[in-house]
């Protein structure tokens, strides 16, 4: 059979694909019009719930992984939420519906606003035509004139913040918000041929776009930025000159469109680049109130002592989560200023209306800007457990759960020497629950933390998330800066493998550990892990502290093999006490006089530890035993004692790993003790 038969049934089973997908989106349609008619909720978890673990059991036995299941039902369900969300607000709303629209927005066709305009209205059955104009201003106008039906305005970006020219357009507009699109930047460098980086000698690109690839084009020698007013009409000017000297950064679309070539994707410095836009029209739209909706709007406070906290104890009294505040300075006064704010909740809400009522008394000024369904539907993840079932099992497995974790009262005898008023158990009762990009340490769930000693290559790290996702794990770990006792050992890929690591995150939907061994590094090092490790030999380095606690990411603090306990918690508040409170205690063995393991492991110390500090604990038995046949054992035992987590490393070949083979965990071994913690 040749290459061209294969693929000819590829193709015919996904046209096969695509018509069970459109009966599916016509049972779906079925199924929200009875919904609609018995006012049943949109989305039921459980059943969301249900339905991915039955289709990752299922599709483990015709061969497909957890992730790849996952990743495509996800993709399905959203659409089916989606389109359910559309039909009850085109029924709520149906006077101020149209079939022919137009949609303003700034810039050019191809430049990002235009890409998120057609992205939000897509599937809506409508038939948009998209109107570029020059200024946020001249959107706004538009719309206001009745040139445009719907403007779209880009309000902030995860990396550059708010967009002040279109916070002083909300103000001035007689418009309500309707929408919202949060739409991923994408960054490309493009030219007119394929051409050699070396020969580039200027790009061209919107300023902010600019900024945001810094370190890609510090790498391009001789050559200088040229701002444009939108990365679209930077594109425009490269093909119109026809130098192959020249490139543009701009979106893989807007290339497509104006037939340039794509010299390098995903150019950005930082690859969690997104902007939200926000869909403004001459009238609010209702909001069925089984759909999560948000509430934008502007306010002032008289200027003294406690008026802003007045305003908004009137929105925690009523139970309102406040996601967004932001202050900008008021026009033509000194040093007074309007708050922009965004909360959950619908303005037709009871709770809500009482609450804008007794915020207009405690406010001098408040504007509505509308209340929208919320873009992000979020997506139901199927439990630990039911990743873990469907595996392989093992005879005799035992069985943790959390109830199996014992109690730990904050009143205990056991005294350790040491000053720790910010991670103690005084400053905060309750125990802390860090949030690392979604998965909660801390909290009811037991994480489980794996991956290499160290990073090796992009095929050996890549393998390792595929494991650590399909057997439940939460975060993927790797070392890239190694330290060893030894001058011989294996020192890391750097920077190099942290790429790497981010990547197979990125790829497996996988948050990442990686450890830093210099305060110069820090910074660097953040922008691309999502927790920052530090490792034992670091614990009392102070100026590597005192630099995490500058940063916005969870720390991962390991015990020294001869501290104490109290020395371990004075390392954790030298982070604490420069303002992260994110930081997490990993105890992973002390020296003792037993050498049969590298070192031993001081499970007693997880109580004492609950019982002193608020912080989250996890063990790494991988590190204390140093042989691989005691990692399991110690890790069950571990988690009998009631630490949040564990962490272990793992590798696809430890016969051959380049550092930490004797205790790097097999993948068959990581699936058995997944197996014992959950099956």
């Amino acid at each position: 059979m040749d290459l061209k038969t294969f693929r000819e049934r590829i193709n015919a089973i996904d046209d096969t694909i695509l018509d069970l997908l459109a009966q599916r989106r016509g049972l779906v349609r079925e199924v929200v019009r009875l919904k609609d008619r018995e006012k049943i909720l949109i989305r039921d978890a459980q059943r969301e719930e249900e339905l991915l673990t039955r289709l990752i059991a299922k599709g483990r036995e015709v061969g497909l992984d957890a992730h790849c299941v996952t990743k495509i039902f996800h993709e399905i369900i959203d659409d089916s939420v989606r389109s359910q969300q559309l039909f009850v607000q085109r029924r709520l709303n149906a006077d101020t519906e149209r079939r022919l629209i137009k949609v303003a927005y700034q810039g050019i066709d191809g430049n990002f606003s235009h890409l998120a305009a057609q992205k939000f209205f897509a599937g809506r059955g409508d038939e948009p035509t998209f109107i570029g104009c020059a200024r946020f201003t001249d959107v706004v106008e538009a719309v206001e004139e009745g040139q445009a039906d719907f403007g779209l305005l880009p309000v902030e970006n995860t990396v550059s913040g708010g967009i002040q020219d279109v916070y002083d357009e909300l103000l001035r507009m007689k418009l309500s918000i309707v929408g919202e699109e949060v739409f991923q930047v994408r960054h490309c460098l493009l030219a007119v041929d394929r051409v050699p980086l070396s020969r580039i000698r200027r790009v061209y690109s919107q300023y902010q776009a600019l900024a945001e690839c810094t370190r890609f084009l510090s790498q391009l020698q001789h050559c200088k930025t040229e701002p444009a007013t939108d990365t679209a009409m930077a594109v425009r000017k490269v093909k119109d000159d026809q130098d192959l000297s020249q490139a543009a950064i701009a979106s893989e679309e807007a290339a497509r469109l104006y037939g340039l070539e794509i010299l390098q994707r995903d150019i950005a410095d930082n690859p969690e680049n997104f902007t939200r836009f926000v869909v403004i029209a001459p009238r609010p739209v209702d909001v069925d109130p089984r759909i999560p909706a948000k509430t934008s709007l502007i306010l002032a406070t008289a200027h003294k002592a406690g008026a802003l906290m007045k305003a908004l104890t009137v929105l925690e009294r009523h139970g309102i989560n406040l996601t967004k505040l932001e202050s900008r300075p008021e026009r033509g006064t000194r040093f007074e200023y309007l708050f922009y704010i965004d909360f959950e909740g619908n303005s037709g809400e009871q709770r809500v209306r009482d609450a804008l009522g007794e915020l207009r008394a405690a406010t001098s000024f408040l504007k509505m800007l509308g209340s929208y369904p919320i873009e992000a539907r979020g997506k139901t993840k199927p439990k630990t457990r039911s990743i873990v079932a469907s595996s392989r099992k093992v005879a005799g497995a035992g069985r943790a759960t959390t109830a199996d974790r014992p109690s730990v009262p904050g009143d205990t005898r056991v005294h350790v020497a040491g000053t720790f008023p910010l991670a103690g158990r005084g400053a905060k009762p309750h125990d802390s629950v860090i949030s690392c990009r979604g998965v909660e340490i801390g909290g009811p769930e037991f994480v489980v933390i794996a991956g290499p000693c160290a990073v090796e290559s992009e095929e050996q790290i890549q393998a390792c998330a595929r494991q650590v996702r399909e057997c439940g794990g939460k975060i993927l770990s790797g070392g890239c800066f190694k330290l060893h006792a030894s001058p011989d050992g294996f020192p890391g890929l750097g920077f190099h493998g942290l790429e790497m690591l981010a990547q197979a995150g990125r790829c497996y939907d996988l948050p990442i550990l990686a450890e830093v061994i210099s305060a110069e590094d820090v910074e660097k090092v953040a922008t691309l892990a999502d927790m920052i490790l530090v490792g034992s030999y670091n614990m009392q380095n102070f100026s590597l502290l005192g630099e995490l606690g500058g940063i916005n990411r969870p720390v991962m603090l390991q015990r020294a093999p001869s501290a104490s306990l109290g020395e371990f918690l004075e390392a954790a508040e030298q982070v604490v006490a420069r303002g992260n409170h994110q930081v997490i205690l990993c105890e992973r063995g002390i020296r003792t006089f037993e050498t049969t393991p590298r070192n031993t492991l001081d499970l007693g110390s997880i109580p004492i530890l609950k019982s002193l500090t608020h912080l989250p604990i996890v063990v790494d038995p991988s590190h204390a035993a140093g042989h691989r046949d005691l990692v399991l054992p110690l890790a069950i035992a571990a988690r009998g004692v009631g630490p949040h987590g564990v962490m272990v490393e793992i590798h696809l070949d430890p016969a051959g790993a380049l550092c930490g083979g004797n205790q790097a965990l097999s993948f068959d071994d990581l699936r058995e003790l997944m197996v014992r913690f959950y099956g």
